[in-house]
């Protein structure tokens, strides 16, 4: 039964009602948390990252230096990693743990420069690439959107009871929460 569930399955819009709308990830988490606090049945809500946008941070230049000493580095810890695997299998153990890093520098070396130089100097610099959302909303199924809502008003505003948060009579079709979305940003 378990294996069934692994079965990739298409990916489909996200539907329901928002319900509250969050600067960051950890707002809209922390919302879902409350919910599940006071027993609100969570497997109906999900959080939607909205506005995504794609985010490269360049975090250094590259130089011939930092490529060969990079390569160099990495080839040695796997040399290091398979001498002493060799090393523990029998024999001595300093002899192809010296000899593992050796080789696996200059592998290393070799590689990165081969590496960087097919390059052609188009891309001298490293970076790290993230996706990051503008918001996240929580959306609810729409037969405990409501309720969802007065739990999570109730959050904000520590005097407004779940009992008196306001309550919108809205019957048209539920929709990703958008630019000109009922929930307060």
């Amino acid at each position: 039964m378990a294996a069934s569930r692994n079965i990739l399955q298409p990916r489909l819009r996200p539907s329901g009602w928002p319900v509250g709308s969050f600067n960051n990830y950890a707002e809209a988490q922390a919302a879902v948390d409350a919910l599940s606090d006071r027993a609100f049945p969570v497997e109906e809500l999900s959080i939607v990252g909205v506005d995504l946008m794609e985010v490269e941070k360049i975090t250094g230049r590259l130089t011939w230096g930092r490529v060969l000493a990079g390569g160099a580095f990495g080839g040695a810890f796997w040399g290091l990693f398979m001498g002493l695997l060799l090393g523990l299998l029998g024999g001595p153990l300093w002899a192809p743990v010296i000899m593992g890093i050796l080789m696996g520098a200059v592998f290393g070396l070799v590689f990165a420069a081969i590496g960087y130089g097919a390059t052609g100097g188009q891309r001298d610099f490293s970076s790290q690439t993230q996706i990051i959302a503008g918001r996240y909303d929580v959306l609810c199924s729409a037969n405990r959107a409501t309720e969802a809502r007065n739990i999570i008003a109730s959050l904000n505003d520590p005097q407004v009871a779940v009992e008196d948060a306001p309550v919108t009579a809205d019957t048209s079709e539920p929709e990703i929460a958008g630019e000109d979305s009922p929930v307060e940003k």
